[in-house]
């Protein structure tokens, strides 16, 4: 009766053994070997924390700019203020250059946080910057070059999403210079929100 039971608890062991112990890739017809495949992750880039909590409800999207700011950034048309459906209902202003023929955006999304760029769903390239001291990332979308984003993480669950586009110019813009701009126009909006502080 022992033997019995240490016979039944060595084949109930058997499969796992075996499952445990197969670790080479069986050969294929021509004799070659594939190789496993190594798994490497990039750990996504992390964020600095805010210098401060700068919650953007209750906030008029096209009052972020000053006319001294809309001046420095060449921005001379009249405001246009909507909802962005794409950006959860975000609040959003939009304003264009007759100057370079360029267009920001400005969006206060108060329904998602910043880390939502940082998601494998994104599938976009991020650099994280700061920004008048809070922490911000640069997003770029591959195959679309004449648009840059930044965003900015004012506060736990919001933050300030500042797009810069070409607006259809002859010669259109290299998406770094175009960059550059969104840079510009996100700390000019930043600087706006913290006077109201």
């Amino acid at each position: 009766m022992k033997a019995a039971h240490m016979l039944l608890g060595a084949l109930l062991a058997l499969p796992v053994l075996v499952s445990c112990t197969a670790t080479s890739p069986a050969p294929k017809a021509d004799g070659h070997v594939d190789e496993p495949l190594s798994v490497t992750t990039t750990p996504p880039p992390s964020l600095f924390p805010r210098p401060s909590e700068m919650p953007l409800d209750g906030v008029a999207p096209c009052s972020l700019l000053d006319e001294k700011q809309r001046g420095e950034l060449s921005l001379d048309n009249p405001e246009n203020e909507y909802v962005e459906t794409s950006l959860a209902g975000a609040r959003a202003c939009s304003l264009r250059s007759n100057v370079s023929g360029n267009v920001v955006r400005l969006a206060l999304v108060t329904g998602e946080g910043v880390l939502l760029w940082l998601d494998d769903y994104a599938q976009v390239e991020v650099e994280t910057i700061a920004v008048v001291g809070f922490p911000a990332l640069v997003v770029r979308t591959p195959g679309v070059e004449d648009v840059c984003n930044v965003e900015v993480d004012v506060a736990r669950g919001q933050f300030l999403d500042v797009m810069f586009r070409d607006g259809g110019n002859s010669t259109p813009l290299a998406q770094d210079v175009l960059c550059q701009g969104a840079r510009r126009a996100a700390e000019a909006a930043v600087t706006g929100l913290l006077q109201r502080k």
